[in-house]
C-alpha cells in the first residue's frame, strides 16, 4: 500500500524534487527542463512506497480564455506512476487528490492527455475539449491544432461550451 502525501512545491526538498524529475523521466522519456518546470509552482500529490516515490501529479494555476472570459484554471501536470506500480488504482488516487484541489480553488480544471491517460480522465468525468485550441504567444494568439483532441476539462464553477475555442496562457516548452 502506498502512502499519499500532498504538498506545495515550496514544501518539497531537493531530494523530493529530484525524485519527481526522475519519475517523470522514467515514465515519459527524458523530459525537458521546461516540461519539468511546468509541473512546479503548485500543489503535488505524491505516492510513496516506503521512502520511494512511485506516483506523482501536480496542479498549477493557469489562465485559459474561453468565450471572452479568463478562467482561473487548475491545470494538471506530470501525472505518472512507475510501471511496476500500475494497475493498482494509484492513478485514480493521485487524480482524486488533485481534483479536490481543483474543485476547491479553481473555476475550471484542465489538462493535456496521452492516449493511455485519457481513459483514466474520462472515467473520472473529465471532458474532451472538442473545439479549436490556441495559445497566447509572444507573437499573438496562434492556433495549436496539433493539440486538438488531447485537451480535457473538468467543469467546476464556470459553464463552458466544449465545442468553442480555448486559448491557453504562454509558457516555455509545450504550451498545452
Amino acid at each position: 500500500m502506498a502512502e499519499l502525501r500532498v504538498a506545495h512545491t515550496a514544501e518539497l526538498d531537493a531530494a523530493t524534487r529530484s525524485a519527481i524529475r526522475a519519475l517523470m523521466d522514467e515514465c515519459f522519456g527524458v523530459v525537458s527542463d521546461d516540461t519539468f518546470e511546468n509541473a512546479l509552482g503548485g500543489m503535488h500529490a505524491m505516492l510513496f512506497a516506503g521512502a520511494e516515490l512511485v506516483g506523482h501529479g501536480s496542479v498549477v494555476q493557469r489562465r485559459l480564455l474561453h468565450a471572452g472570459k479568463s478562467l482561473r484554471t487548475g491545470y494538471v501536470e506530470g501525472v505518472a506512476v512507475r510501471a511496476d506500480h500500475r494497475r493498482h488504482g494509484y492513478g485514480g488516487t493521485i487524480m482524486a487528490a488533485l481534483e479536490r484541489i481543483v474543485r476547491a480553488g479553481y473555476q475550471l480544471g484542465g489538462l493535456r492527455a496521452s492516449a493511455d491517460g485519457a481513459r483514466l480522465y474520462v472515467a473520472r468525468g473529465w471532458q474532451l475539449w472538442e473545439g479549436p485550441s490556441s495559445a497566447f504567444t509572444p507573437d499573438g494568439i496562434r492556433p495549436t491544432p496539433e493539440r486538438d483532441g488531447l485537451i480535457y476539462v473538468l467543469r467546476v464553477r464556470m459553464p463552458v461550451d466544449v465545442t468553442g475555442g480555448l486559448t491557453c496562457d504562454w509558457r516555455n516548452g509545450a504550451v498545452w
